[in-house]
């Protein structure tokens, strides 16, 4: 019993308990549908967060020196950094370059200090590529390449300093050898919105840290990538072409809270996509079962005219195919349209939380669900596999079928 005539009894078998069939096939659905409306939010979580690292100053991937990644000093500068520069703006598929420098220094007004991490930036490029620059609320104006002397500070570091805008505020730093300080007019006061993001916002242009520190090169150059899903095969790349002392590294190595928490998000993904197949198996094995003890009669019948071990499996795995095709439609059909609403309305946490950041991350409250041809593929891979395994248990007591007993006369 092979081909169209095992397709037209299974199709029979199924339809023989219509409302049974029906209920399977919506178990299925509804189970798979859970699994892709999950799959399609963490998903969009965790591209949410790899942006918010990547665009709050960390980068897709960023070039540092190679002592860096285990010191995590701001002294370091890269080597030959006009190279790096030109070897990183002349791949494929980059969106923006950020030169950097950094140092820690102290910020003074009168007889109040703080200190701070100060930044040594491009303007330009930075207004280009950084959300707590560009998407923050802004007092006065951004830096310009031609602003040495010229500071941006958070809101926070404003009213602890007490200071506003057109002050002069002196700060002095460890630079190459000895402490040297200078002053600095305040230009521009970010506002995130969120308090300690903006205690450790100070931004002054790359030439001016480089004449108060007198470190010439500058420290790292933050990468921005037009795919993020290309980070590893675009750091290979930029690896080849550093041989000088200067490494690639990516997100996580900059961000790795935020990588810890983006892989918990998959593992956690992953066991309820498990625990999903595992009840729909287990309910698609229990209706199996009962179809099969019914037809005990049947089967002996079929066993008894020469029909072989496994054409009876191949018979009861079609059957529990069927019934996953029709959950897989039935999944998309309830969980398609709630993973597009996902996808083009997203989630709006900014009335729950407001702004949200963690360290020098600032969040999008505004989280939107992924949407593809991938959830195609995730709910006829999800209901086929399992309603499959879950017929195998039914498949295989019905191939141990003996017909001398089960027609035997009552």
């Amino acid at each position: 019993m092979i081909g169209q005539v095992a397709i037209r009894y299974a199709y029979r078998s199924l339809f023989r308990h219509s409302r049974r069939s029906l209920l399977s096939v919506f178990g299925v659905g509804v189970g798979c549908a859970i699994g892709l409306i999950a799959n399609a939010f963490y998903s969009g979580s965790a591209e949410m967060q790899i942006r918010a690292v990547s665009e709050s100053g960390g980068g897709h991937l960023r070039v540092v020196p190679q002592e860096w990644i285990e010191s995590r000093r701001n002294a370091l500068r890269l080597a030959d950094p006009d190279a790096a520069i030109k070897s990183v703006d002349a791949l494929p598929g980059v969106r923006h370059a950020v030169p950097r420098s950094r140092t820690s220094g102290l910020l003074a007004f009168g007889n109040r200090t703080t200190g701070v991490e100060i930044v040594g930036v491009d303007p330009d490029r930075e207004q280009a590529s950084n959300r707590i620059v560009n998407q923050s609320e802004l007092q006065g104006r951004y830096l310009k390449p031609v602003d040495d002397g010229s500071v941006v500070i958070g809101k926070t570091l404003a009213e602890r300093l007490d200071v506003e805008l057109d002050d002069d505020l002196l700060v002095t730093l460890s630079g190459q050898g000895e402490i040297q300080s200078g002053m600095l007019r305040i230009v521009g006061i970010l506002s995130t919105g969120n308090r300690d993001l903006d205690a450790a916002i100070c931004h002054i242009t790359g030439s001016h840290l480089a004449n108060l520190s007198g470190y010439t090169e500058i420290g790292e150059i933050s990468i921005l990538l037009e795919d993020y899903k290309r980070i590893e095969e675009l750091r290979e790349e930029l690896t080849r072409a550093f041989t000088n002392g200067n490494a690639v590294i990516t997100w996580r190595e900059v961000n790795p809270s935020i990588a810890g928490n983006v892989d918990g998000d998959t593992a956690f993904i992953r066991l309820l996509s498990f625990i999903i197949m595992l009840v729909v198996m287990l309910g698609v094995a229990s209706a199996q079962l009962t179809s099969f003890l019914e037809r005990r009669h049947e089967f002996g019948v079929l066993t008894a005219l020469g029909m072989k071990g496994s054409q009876i499996v191949m018979l009861v795995i079609l059957e529990a195919l069927m019934i996953g095709l029709g959950g897989a439609v039935a999944a998309l059909s309830i969980g398609g349209p709630a993973a597009y609403l996902l996808a083009t309305k997203g989630v709006n946490f900014a009335a729950l939380m407001g702004d949200i950041s963690i360290g020098n991350v600032l969040f999008d409250p505004h989280i939107y669900g992924s949407f593809g041809p991938w959830l195609i593929a995730y709910a006829f891979a999800v209901c086929l596999f399992s309603t499959a395994v879950a017929s195998l248990y039914p498949a295989w007591f019905a191939m141990h079928i003996n017909p001398a007993s089960e027609l035997r006369p009552a």
